[in-house]
Formats: C-alpha cells, sequence, structure tokens
C-alpha cells in the first residue's frame, strides 16, 4: 500500500509531534510551518494581572496550550497568580489546552463539546454582566469576543503572544512537492497558516496553479475560520473534522482516504 503524503504546516514547536502522529496512522509528512509564535506583551496584560490578582474576574478563558506558557512566562511569581486564578471558572477551549493548565496546577472549570470559540460561547450561559478574561494570540478569532458581548458579559482581552510568518527552505520544498504532484493531503489549523502559505506561493509566482492542484487532491481544515478562509481563496475544503484536534483531523483523513 502506497503512503499518502500529507503537508502539515503548524508552528515549529509542535511539528515533530505532528510528523510523529502523523506516521503512526500511516501517513508520510512533508513539514513546513506556515506560522510561528513569539512573545508579545500588550498595554491589556497589566490589567489582566491586577483584576485576577484582585478578585475581581468571573471566567478566564485560554483559547491555546501556548497562550497558557506564554501567560505564565510572563509573571515573576506564578504561584500566587495561580491561586487566584483558581478563585475563578477557568475555560479551556479543547483537551491540549485543558492539559496545558492542569500540568501547571491550574484546575479547568469549563471546557466545551466544539473546541472552537463558537463553541465556547454556546457553552457560556447566564454570563449576563460577568467579567471575563481571555488570554490568547494576536489573532483570535473575533467571534469569541463579539460572542459573549452580545450575551452580556463584560470582556477585557490581552494578547499574549504574536503569530508570525517563517521563512525558510521547507517552503521553497514543500511548494515544489504540491506543484510535482507529489502531495494528497494539504493539513490547515488555521486561518493565519493558510493566508501564510497563500502568500509564499504568491511571491513564488506559483499561487494559481498551487490553488488548481489543491482543488486536484486532498485538503483538510480544522474549524470553519479555516475552511472559509480557504474558500475565500477558491480552494474546496474535503475533510474538516467535528472535534478542532489535529489527531481528529489525521483520522478523519485516514478514515475518508483509502
Amino acid at each position: 500500500m502506497i503512503m499518502k503524503v500529507i503537508a502539515i504546516m503548524r508552528p515549529a514547536g509542535y511539528l515533530a509531534e505532528s510528523a510523529r502522529l502523523a506516521r503512526s496512522m500511516g501517513f508520510k509528512p512533508v513539514t513546513a510551518p506556515m506560522i510561528d509564535v513569539v512573545d508579545k506583551f500588550d498595554h491589556n496584560f497589566i490589567g489582566f494581572v491586577e483584576r485576577i490578582m484582585n478578585g475581581a474576574v468571573d471566567y478566564v478563558i485560554f483559547t491555546s496550550a501556548t497562550g497558557v506558557e506564554f501567560t505564565l512566562l510572563k509573571l515573576n511569581s506564578t504561584d500566587e497568580f495561580i491561586d487566584q486564578l483558581n478563585e475563578t471558572r477557568v475555560v479551556a477551549i479543547g483537551p491540549k489546552t485543558k492539559e496545558a493548565l492542569l500540568k501547571n496546577g491550574i484546575n479547568v472549570s469549563i471546557m466545551p463539546d466544539s473546541y472552537s470559540s463558537e463553541g465556547l460561547v454556546e457553552m457560556l450561559t447566564g454570563i449576563e454582566g460577568a467579567i471575563i478574561e481571555i488570554a490568547r494570540s494576536s489573532h483570535g478569532a473575533p467571534e469569541l469576543v463579539k460572542g459573549l458581548i452580545e450575551k452580556g458579559a463584560k470582556v477585557h482581552e490581552t494578547q499574549v503572544y504574536e503569530i508570525i510568518r517563517p521563512r525558510d527552505e521547507r517552503h521553497q520544498n514543500l511548494m515544489e512537492q504540491a506543484l510535482a504532484g507529489k502531495i494528497d493531503i494539504f493539513a490547515f489549523t488555521s486561518s493565519m497558516m493558510v493566508r501564510n502559505f497563500m502568500a509564499i506561493a504568491e511571491d513564488m509566482g506559483i499561487k494559481d496553479d498551487i490553488i488548481r492542484i489543491m482543488n486536484e487532491k486532498t485538503v483538510a481544515a480544522i474549524g470553519k475560520p479555516t475552511s472559509e478562509t480557504l474558500a475565500g481563496f477558491g480552494v474546496r475544503v474535503g475533510i474538516m473534522p467535528e472535534r478542532y484536534t489535529f489527531e481528529e483531523l489525521l483520522k478523519e483523513c485516514r478514515d475518508t482516504i483509502k
């Protein structure tokens, strides 16, 4: 049986584990990080910490394990902060985020069935007048803040890390393999990843060819925003798992593509 080749474009810190997981499911991975993460300290962070330390917060939402990591890295002392955080209702968007919180001694009160901003908004009920803090990336989905405000909550957001576009020889290699028809599955896990992928293709003058080839192959996406971003470039999404994790995406690809 010929192994299907899957393009994995997650941040550098996730690539090795993602490739290992893909191989364990019978895929041959080609890796090139289309996004990477760097620390960010915005003007909202001090207020975020002060409100938590003063017990003035009802919910604290983390939307990624990376967000947990970069939040704690900014603190001189984490013990008191974690103690106060545990006096609130901490919300994790999905299992990886929950795992990162628990590993740091942070109790998780809520995790939605659907690991997405929409899933969080749907699950949080009775929040009129509630003070909600969100710690996330510089490219967080606007639907989360909008949906919580529409439900009557007072929302504060701090961006604890920034998503950037890396560039090295791996991107050239990925694009060349795609042009040669050697990539069977293109796996996208965020809208930013899609936009950076298309920007690199455009810089190389091959964007139209890449889109044509992608539509002849299989494109998998995590989440509705990612799928909609691909559609905006004229790319058809063939696979979108119900649970928004990379492992579920791989399982769906394995079970769908024979």
